[in-house]
């Protein structure tokens, strides 16, 4: 009895202080997560209040919110982990090596992603432009962190990675507020150039889209194969571009058919001949 009654006694002596501390330990951890994970929600949350008060894109205030908390509650299991007495050293290894694995395996994911974070940050485009990008040209349905959606003049979704856009030429309609609407009219070389260049420069001066400043240049612009080629080109609002476009080119032509003015089209004279055979 006595023997076991002194086992008992080591045994209560070895496990009260290791359950102590433990606890202690379990308790401090359990703080710990619970404050720095509120710290990391209002940390990332002061940022985002930040970045809208200098006016930066929503797409990328979610992004950068989303990376901010996340990077903090990594730290906070780290501090978790070291107050329950988990070597440190070695999780932040594996850690490392698990996120360079990762890295490696989601390259193109990530390039996507920085892709993203240049096109919000940089506003080379917004939300509504019409826009040329990797080739497609659209109006910009949404701005993602791994890809941008355009939609096309024929109502086609197009979704382009952003890696691709940022590799490319970027092309944005709506980023100056007046454009240059290039056409090229051609008559024949019997027609009165006088004449014509004073019907085009009637019809261009009637247009009140078409802007007075900077002037609209209409000239002579080359003596073509089968005709002697005017260059009109009125400068006119971004928004104005293709119904300007459009209606001037149908004028230009009823015009012209009103006026007697030709516009040749290509021809070739055939010559046969023919060959006696002795």
């Amino acid at each position: 009895m006595n023997f076991n009654s002194s086992s008992a006694q080591k045994t209560i002596d070895t496990v009260v202080p290791w359950l102590t501390t433990y606890s202690i330990r379990i308790v401090a951890a359990i703080l710990v997560y619970i404050i720095g994970k509120w710290l990391a929600k209002h940390i990332s949350q002061l940022l985002a209040t930040i970045l809208q008060k200098n006016n930066v894109e929503q797409t990328l205030i979610r992004f950068l919110e989303n990376v901010i908390y996340y990077c903090l509650l990594v730290v906070v299991f780290v501090a978790v982990a070291g107050q329950l007495g988990i070597n440190t050293t070695s999780f932040l290894t594996i850690l490392g090596a698990a996120g360079l694995a990762v890295g490696l395996a989601l390259k193109d994911s990530l390039s996507n992603i920085a892709s993203g974070v240049m096109i919000i940050f940089l506003r080379n485009f917004k939300v509504d432009d019409v826009v040329t990008v990797a080739g497609v040209s659209g109006r910009v349905e949404a701005i993602n962190i791994f890809q941008t959606i355009l939609n096309t003049p024929d109502n086609q979704k197009k979704i382009i990675p952003n890696s691709k856009i940022t590799a490319d030429v970027i092309t944005n309609v709506n980023a100056n507020p007046t454009r240059r609407v290039d056409l090229i009219f051609g008559i024949g070389y019997d027609d009165d150039i006088g004449k014509a260049k004073n019907i085009l420069k009637s019809l261009v001066e009637s247009d009140s889209r078409i802007l007075k400043d900077p002037a609209p240049t209409i000239a002579v612009y080359e003596q073509a194969e089968s005709s002697v080629n005017f260059v009109v080109r009125p400068w006119v609002q971004s928004a104005d571009y293709w119904n300007v476009y459009f209606d001037l080119t149908e004028k230009v032509k009823l015009t012209f058919d009103d006026e007697g003015i030709s516009i040749p089209f290509p021809q070739r004279d055939i010559h046969l001949h023919q060959v006696t055979q002795e």
